[in-house]
């Protein structure tokens, strides 16, 4: 199993919403966002095409990330492929930053604040009990999410407590997520179909996101 997602760039409208839903979802801090829309632009004026380019941490199969850490903390799961940090192992070199060809990591500096000088709000009190500062973080496909989902009986990109929340808040349906490793899912099916790209793949690292439309 390896799990992998495919974003549609025709279907994606650049509305944030994976983006909201997975602040909302990890309880990042102020300028984190490990899922982001990228605007670019193509051409001049007046002929000018405008594409939302939907990014998050790629999972990579070969991961540049992986080679770097010198204490462990970044970690590759054999039975799904998810890179994930290993917070209590992380001593925040930010090595794996410099390494990540999609600037898929951010460094946790501290208690930054939403709202300076008024105090946490609620939900900043419940973030810091859920992140560790001083360490680095990316996103994990919501994997304990998915696993939690998987031990129900539930099938990861189908049923909604076993799927990332950017999948599941993506109101024009660009997001789709399973496993790369059969054939017959339907990630797989779409990158047959429609000849699903990765980004950036002269890095070598095999990215288990790829691209339509």
């Amino acid at each position: 199993m390896r799990y992998g997602m495919v974003i549609d760039l025709k279907r994606c409208i650049g509305c944030y919403g994976c983006q909201i839903a997975c602040k909302a979802e990890n309880a990042t801090p102020p300028g984190v966002l490990l899922a982001r829309v990228k605007k670019l632009e193509q051409g001049k004026y007046p002929n000018v095409r405008k594409t939302s380019l939907p990014l998050l941490c790629f999972h990579c199969k070969e991961p540049a990330c992986l080679a770097v850490c010198p204490t462990g903390a970044t970690e590759k799961n054999q039975e799904n492929g998810v890179v994930t940090v290993d917070k209590d192992k992380c001593v925040g070199c930010r090595y794996c930053m410099m390494a990540c060809p999609f600037g898929a990591r951010y460094y946790n500096a501290g208690r930054e604040r939403y709202f300076p000088g008024k105090g946490a709000t609620q939900w900043e009190k419940a973030a810091d009990a859920q992140q560790q500062t001083g360490v680095v973080m990316k996103c994990t496909f919501c994997v304990e999410k998915v696993d939690e989902g998987i031990k129900k009986g539930l099938k990861p990109g189908v049923d909604r407590e076993a799927t990332p929340s950017c999948v599941n808040n993506c109101m024009s349906k660009a997001r789709f997520f399973g496993d790369l490793d059969d054939p017959d899912s339907e990630v797989s099916q779409l990158i047959r179909a429609s000849r699903g790209r990765q980004l950036h793949p002269e890095h070598g690292t095999d990215p288990s996101v790829y691209y339509i439309g």
